[in-house]
């Protein structure tokens, strides 16, 4: 091996990067402590940068394109070498190849519930996940900030890296827009679209990367939320709660009055048909004293005057719980002894004569 062989062995004279991956995201170019010569060419391909870092620090930037080394091309680099005249020796620097087309699909998701304040519920913890794309926009943050001096830093990596900074990112932008969480799963499309002016911002001022699509697909709220949600949803369709009951009543009343809840169905339309016609007269015949209401219990014991939700629950053929319900709407008049609720015959008359 002649002389000039040998120094042609110990210098770079081509500095280029043939990826043929698709999950790279920057390369450092392996210079096997070889020294860059002046004139070396450096070619960059389309959706790719290089970026000079020189004992540490960032030196010249370099496009899509083919590269001359010399002074003039790597201003930055000579002043960090101390060029005065230019450079006529070779030199060695770190050479990063970044790759800044476009990525898609991937993931992003909450590891632990975001709690945020909403106007229906109050504070509610809420689980997301999605996807979104992304490009590397600003060379020297990317470096700087995520990939660091790692010599090929691939999208797995960068999936465990920025997985958390991104659901941050995410969490703050929910919580500046507002959305309510009975909005969350009818606007994903629309929610990921105005997040994003919100989360780009934060990603390319820290991390150098521009998020270009963001797509909720999915969030969900706690059990018991979801349970509230489902109340809240069966109590707009059941509507007005005093029409429901009597069309309870009514029902039972049209299977026949079988069971208990027609029989006492059946009893309470008494009750108010006889109230309706003792307030006409209709049973006064001359000075006659009109015979008492039929008694409100079963075999010869005395009427009751004063009925427990229970008691009312069984004249009207509906739950107890339904009967709480109307009192505490207004719909039966009621006064609570107690914790428990009392309800005389009278009111529960007056519910039915409505």
């Amino acid at each position: 091996m002649g002389l000039m062989d040998y120094l042609k062995g110990q210098f770079l004279e081509i500095i280029q990067w043939t990826d043929d991956s698709r999950d790279t995201l920057s390369w450092r170019f392996p210079d096997e402590d070889k020294e860059i010569k002046r004139g070396a060419q450096l070619i960059v391909r389309e959706s790719q940068a290089v970026q000079f870092v020189y004992l540490g620090e960032f030196g010249d930037t370099f496009g899509p394109g083919k590269h001359t080394l010399t002074t003039e091309n790597i201003p930055i680099l000579s002043t960090l070498k101390g060029w005065k005249y230019g450079f006529e020796s070779p030199f060695k620097a770190d050479v990063y190849f970044v790759n800044t087309r476009l990525f898609t699909g991937n993931k992003w998701g909450t590891s632990n519930p975001i709690m945020m304040r909403d106007q229906d519920f109050g504070i509610v913890r809420v689980r997301a996940f999605g996807t979104f794309d992304f490009r590397i926009t600003d060379v020297k943050l990317f470096l700087k900030e995520v990939a660091g001096s790692d010599h090929h830093f691939r999208l797995d990596e960068f999936a465990d890296t920025m997985r958390s900074r991104i659901v941050s990112v995410f969490t703050d932008a929910l919580a500046t827009a507002k959305v309510p969480v009975l909005d969350l799963a009818t606007r994903y499309s629309e929610l990921g679209d105005a997040l994003l002016p919100l989360i780009n911002p934060a990603t390319q001022g820290k991390y150098g990367i521009e998020i270009t699509s963001f797509l909720l697909e999915n969030a969900s709220v706690p059990p018991e939320v979801e349970a509230a949600i489902d109340k809240r949803s069966s109590m707009g369709a059941i509507g007005n709660l005093n029409d429901y009951v009597k069309f309870q009543m009514a029902e039972g009343m049209a299977k026949g009055g079988a069971g208990v809840a027609g029989s006492a169905a059946e009893i309470a339309m008494g009750f108010g048909m006889a109230n309706s016609m003792m307030a006409q007269g209709a049973f006064n015949v001359g000075n006659a004293t009109p015979p008492p209401l039929p008694s409100t219990t079963t075999g010869a014991g005395p009427v009751v005057d004063i009925l427990t939700p229970a008691q009312a629950a069984q004249t009207l053929g509906v739950a107890e719980a339904d009967v709480i319900a109307s009192i505490e709407a207004g719909d039966i008049k009621g006064k609570k002894i107690g914790s428990q609720y009392r309800i005389t015959k009278a009111a529960l008359d007056e519910f039915l004569a409505h």
